[in-house]
């Protein structure tokens, strides 16, 4: 059986590289002329770190990754802790894999490399596609049509794809904007930072922090709540300035960190509804182009990495029934997915509750372990093997 995956960024390359190792012949179609990723950092948590490691590339994550002691959400003003989760060994043997921080680019990189050259076709934008006699054929700019059995679209956030399948979509400003940028770790030797992932919760805004590229640089996050914003994209700059002014009165590490940086991307987030479907006859979809997400669960990434692996099982065991494969797919997945988009778009509201009695009644919820990063409230994230959902139904 031949696939055709649209769209080479890590969820992609990583269902290729599944789909490969269980004798699919595949090949990937990507619409720029080199694959690459902006300067950011990525969390891989045990669920994502489980199909990174049966694809082989272990040794790839322990080199390049950091694996943090643990999350701490602290108090924007005054630091003062309001959970810290255990990660570390503590991951390792409560899900069987180790969490991780690393750069997009590196994680990008070790994908690639483990993937056949002559199977990755850069410069093809997907412009449309077509099903006839058990075979869906796929169109791109350059005059390019190739068929295949199956054709996914991996192509991200504005899916081509997807909007071929299911028309234009109509995305809402979530009122949040993100400033997003990589400082070199020894600027901030002084502040003695910790390896974890921190994040501190405001009136309306949150900052995150952590190590990447072996405590090389420290990744960071600034979530401001803004009235309108007109543009998605990941690589508009930013000014430091309106960044540090966003944060005033905030705590002085963040100033710090934020006061050490050379440049900052800005991107507007925009929420998108779980889609009602995401097959149809031999095309389907995966990670971003079906189930974008908002970046407070820290699962985007991850839920992208379990796609490929559960949508290798279906086909493996499907036959020639394609269709069926499909929707057996989409059936394990989309429940989970949607979950998971549906908990990060609640995050918005709870990182960011003014100080009164919302906020007070959130920090002893988290005081009891009763949230979302918790590491009880979090097994059924970290602990799932998505390559199994197939096998029991």
């Amino acid at each position: 059986m031949d696939v055709a995956v649209v769209g080479g960024g890590i969820g992609g390359l990583a269902a290729a590289l599944s789909l490969l190792g269980a004798g699919f012949d595949v090949q990937v179609y990507e619409r720029a002329e080199a694959l690459s990723e902006v300067g950011a950092g990525i969390q891989v948590s045990p669920n994502a770190s489980r199909v990174l490691h049966g694809l082989g590339l272990t040794d790839e994550l322990a080199r390049m990754g950091v694996r943090p002691a643990g999350w701490h959400q602290r108090r924007w003003d005054d630091g003062r802790t309001l959970l810290r989760t255990p990660l570390g060994d503590t991951a390792v043997e409560a899900f069987g894999f180790p969490h991780y921080q690393t750069h997009r680019a590196d994680l990008l990189g070790a994908l690639l490399d483990a993937f056949p050259k002559e199977r990755l076709h850069v410069r093809h934008r997907f412009v449309g596609l077509a099903e006839h006699d058990e075979r869906v054929r796929a169109r791109f700019a350059n005059g390019t049509e190739v068929e295949a059995d199956v054709l996914v679209g991996a192509d991200g956030i504005h899916s081509a794809v997807r909007a071929a399948l299911l028309g234009p979509e109509d995305p809402v400003f979530t009122g949040c904007v993100a400033y997003r940028g990589l400082v070199p770790a020894e600027r901030l030797e002084h502040l003695g930072l910790e390896v974890t992932t921190q994040i501190w919760m405001g009136p309306g805004s949150h900052f995150v922090h952590y190590y990447v590229q072996r405590r090389r640089l420290v990744n960071f996050v600034a979530v401001i709540e803004q009235e309108s914003w007109t543009r998605e994209s990941w690589t508009d700059r930013g000014e430091v300035a309106d960044a540090l002014a966003a944060y005033e009165g905030w705590h002085p590490q963040v100033h710090e960190i934020l006061r050490a940086v050379d440049e900052t991307f800005v991107w507007a987030l925009f929420d998108r509804p779980p889609l009602p479907h995401w097959s149809s006859g031999r095309v389907t979809l995966l990670g971003d182009a079906c189930h974008p997400m908002l970046p407070f669960m820290a699962q985007g990434a991850a839920q992208a990495l379990e796609d490929g692996v559960a949508l290798t099982a279906c086909l493996a065991r499907a036959g020639p029934d394609v269709p069926a494969a499909l929707r057996r797919y989409e059936a394990a997945r989309r429940p989970r997915a949607s979950r998971i988009q549906g908990l990060s778009t609640l995050n918005k509201t709870r990182f960011h509750l003014p100080d009164g009695p919302e906020q007070r009644e959130r920090d002893a919820r988290m005081a009891a372990g009763g949230t979302d990063f918790s590491i009880k409230a979090v097994e059924w994230i970290y602990g799932h093997d998505a390559a199994a959902i197939e096998a029991t139904g």
